[in-house]
């Protein structure tokens, strides 16, 4: 399901926020001493490589530190799984929508699209809301490897159920519908567990230091940066996802040419080959011991904020005993860790317009290129060209972020973040041409396929599916550029012990976006979705510019961010 960051100086709070996470850009943390951030002009420069100081980080060119094998084995095997993910929810729309025999367009269950739309969206809003309950099981009995593990078991088991379920003579014996059900409870725990686990697990493998000053080949003093490493990892990881995501293409050929349960068949094959990776390469995997939960103590510093003015500054035990007398369970240091972890909360929650739109390539659009001609290709194969986009401008986007650090241009994660949320916007705006003029075009217009002219149900509207290829080459950009910021921040942001939990927290974002998917689904049909395009088209849109605003002042003080 497919992340970044400069010092500066202290700048004046113009606002008051919830429990104010202002106060990061008031006062330095009160983790570290205060004189850790002064600078040091004096080092000698001859003794390389050595800690960088202040100066050092804001005025040198900054690169990217060496990518350990855990951390490419870890990719390569959570490749896999994307593999099966993807192989899986490319035919869902058709397998649910429409029933079985009908052309050009195969399918199953002929649930209708409305109904397929909202049940694509019930699973992803539990994929969504499971990651919590393996958050918990992480950190407190059996750490993210095993849980990561656990949890692919559960996707294979509900593989598994959809391949059994879905050969034709259990189709015709009425199993289609009740093995969807299970199938989908099982893989929603599965992806759950892969969502809550997989993108901590993946930073783990990289044991981030503080900034070292080097000398390149060339003679030119570099600062490794620790944050550009951990972005060029999810980048890396992002890329493998994205060539995974083309098991949409093999997949959906097979469920046109034969049957769902064989393009099913191949997406199970796939994950067994992932779980074997992940055991083949245990022992050279960085595998952190859980440490227990922190989110009782965390709800508890959130209550007690609650009653002092909303304000976590007042949560400190050197505040309780001075104004109250009172002792509490918890450090000055935890509080400022909490304090930061609820910065990446606090922005990441701002995508869930971003969540929702990128869900339309899973349902709505999959409809809408039923609709066109198809001129011999699947019409959800299509949804397989953001992928390929994401594979031709991953390595760009990368370089792009190369060229602006060496220059000390800057781009920070929220002005990443804002960008991300225009070409979203833009991709739905088109969209929504591509519907009106899919309405505007015989032989049924704005009821395709509902009209006596379609031949019983077997003629499209007179528009070539290729129209919508710019649709997904919009939305890739916005991927790229969107979800790996998300999950570079959630991870660099997040205190060590609050990582799975930040990021468990970070899919009830998506989560939220499912449900207003499934609010919206009754209005997912014809003749309206050029309205409904246009509608997220222009909440994606006000959402860009309400986060520019709200948040611009965080690419300022990231640095401070990420010295906690």
């Amino acid at each position: 399901m497919d992340s970044e960051k400069q010092p500066s100086t202290v700048v004046q709070e113009t606002e008051k926020s919830t429990f104010q996470t202002n106060d990061l850009e008031k006062q330095p943390p009160t983790a570290e001493p205060v004189e850790t951030e002064k600078s040091d002009t004096t080092q000698d420069d001859s003794i390389l490589p050595r800690d960088a100081t202040e100066d050092e980080i804001a005025t040198l060119p900054k690169v990217t530190d060496k990518i350990p094998f855990a951390a490419w084995a870890v990719i390569v095997a959570g490749a896999g799984e994307r593999f099966t993910y993807f192989g899986l929810i490319a035919p869902w729309q058709n397998y649910m929508q429409y029933p079985q025999g009908k052309e050009p367009v195969p399918g199953a269950l002929g649930l209708g699209q409305a109904t397929a739309v909202n049940i694509s969206n019930a699973f992803f809003l539990f994929s969504f809301l499971t990651p919590m309950l393996f958050a918990l099981i992480s950190d407190i009995w059996l750490g993210r490897y095993r849980t990561l593990l656990l949890g692919l078991v559960c996707y294979l088991a509900g593989c598994v159920v959809l391949i059994g379920t879905s050969i034709p003579s259990a189709l015709e014996q009425g199993a289609g519908i009740g093995g969807l059900a299970a199938a989908l409870i099982l893989t929603g725990l599965g992806a759950g567990s892969v969502k809550a686990t997989y993108v901590p697990f993946l930073g783990d493998q990289y044991m981030q230091a503080k900034p070292q000053l080097v000398r390149q080949k060339n003679g030119s003093l570099v600062v490794v940066d620790g944050p550009r490493t951990l972005q060029f990892i999810y980048n890396a990881y992002y890329w493998f996802t994205n060539i995974a995501s083309l098991s949409s293409i093999p997949v959906t050929f097979i469920e046109w040419h034969h049957e769902f349960w064989s393009a099913y068949l191949l997406a199970t094959v796939t994950l067994c080959i992932s779980i074997a990776l992940f055991l083949l390469w245990s022992k050279k995997l960085v595998k952190v011991k859980p440490q227990g939960n922190v989110l009782p103590k965390a709800v508890r510093v959130l209550v007690c904020a609650s009653k002092n003015g909303f304000k976590l500054e007042h949560t400190k035990p050197s505040y309780q005993k001075t104004h109250h007398g009172k002792e509490v369970p918890w450090t000055d240091g935890f509080v400022e860790e909490m304090r930061r972890g609820m910065v990446a909360c606090r922005v990441i929650f701002f995508l869930v317009i971003f969540y929702l739109c990128i869900a339309q390539m899973y349902n709505n659009l999959v409809s809408q290129a039923g609709q066109m001609l198809l001129s011999g290709v699947p019409n959800d194969m299509i949804q397989a060209f953001s992928g390929v986009a994401c594979i031709i401008f991953g390595p760009i986007m990368q370089g792009l972020y190369e060229f602006l650090a060496r220059r000390k241009i800057p781009f920070g994660p929220i002005a990443r973040i804002t960008t991300s949320f225009i070409f979203c916007g833009a991709s739905m705006a088109y969209a929504a041409g591509v519907q009106k003029l899919i309405y505007s075009t015989g032989p049924c217009y704005d009821h395709p396929y509902n009209c006596p002219e379609s031949e019983g149900g077997r003629q499209p509207n007179n528009v070539s599916v290729w129209v919508q290829l710019p649709v997904y080459i919009l939305l890739a950009i916005a991927e790229i550029l969107g979800f790996v910021t998300a999950f570079e921040y959630a991870y660099s942001k997040a205190p060590r012990e609050m990582k799975t939990v930040v990021q468990a927290l970070t899919q009830l974002t998506a989560g939220v976006a499912s449900l207003l998917g499934m609010a919206i689904s009754p209005a997912s049909k014809d003749p309206n979705m050029v309205i409904v395009y246009s509608c997220l088209a222009g909440a994606m849109g006000m959402s860009a510019v309400a986060f520019l605003w709200r948040f611009r002042r965080y690419d300022r003080i990231d640095a401070r961010l990420n010295q906690f």
